[in-house]
C-alpha cells in the first residue's frame, strides 16, 4: 500500500537518501552537498514543505517545495523544488499521488516549478496531469 505523509525533522536521513537517488538519477551526485543535519534544520522551517511517498513504510519518492509570494500578483504560491520517484516504483502513479498531495497543501494557490529541457519524460508526465509548461531560461549567479 502506498501512503503519502509530511516529512518531519526526524526524517532528515530518509530525505537525504531520497535526494541522493534523484541526484544520482540526474547524474549530478556531486551537486548534492547538503548534510542530514542541515536537512533536519530545514525541515523544521515553516516555509519548507516535504512529502514522502511510502510503500509499506519504505520511502519510495518525494515532493518538496518552498512557500513564496509573487511580487507580480501579490499572492502566495508554492515553488516545487523536486519531484522524485525511485526507479523501481515508476509507472505506478506515485508521482501523481505526490502531485495531488501537494495540490491539497496548496489549497488553490498556484504551484510553480522548473523542468530541464532534456527531461522529456518529466515533461510528458506534467502535461499528462494537466500542467502548462512555459519555456524560459533560468539564471544562476553566485557573485
Amino acid at each position: 500500500m502506498i501512503s503519502v505523509r509530511r516529512a518531519t525533522p526526524d526524517d532528515a536521513t530518509t530525505v537525504h537518501g531520497l535526494m541522493r537517488g534523484l541526484a544520482d538519477h540526474q547524474h549530478q551526485g556531486s551537486a548534492l552537498t547538503v548534510t542530514p543535519g542541515k536537512l533536519k534544520e530545514l525541515l523544521g522551517q515553516a516555509e519548507v514543505g516535504y512529502l514522502i511517498a511510502e510503500r509499506d513504510g519504505r520511502a519510495i519518492g518525494y515532493v518538496s517545495w518552498l512557500e513564496r509570494t509573487s511580487f507580480w500578483s501579490g499572492e502566495d504560491y508554492l515553488h516545487l523544488d523536486d519531484l522524485y520517484v525511485a526507479a523501481g516504483e515508476r509507472g505506478d502513479r506515485v508521482g501523481e499521488r505526490l502531485m495531488h498531495a501537494i495540490a491539497a497543501v496548496a489549497a488553490g494557490r498556484v504551484i510553480r516549478w522548473e523542468v530541464a529541457e532534456a527531461n522529456v519524460g518529466a515533461q510528458r508526465f506534467y502535461e499528462r496531469i494537466g500542467a502548462t509548461l512555459i519555456t524560459k531560461k533560468i539564471g544562476r549567479w553566485r557573485p
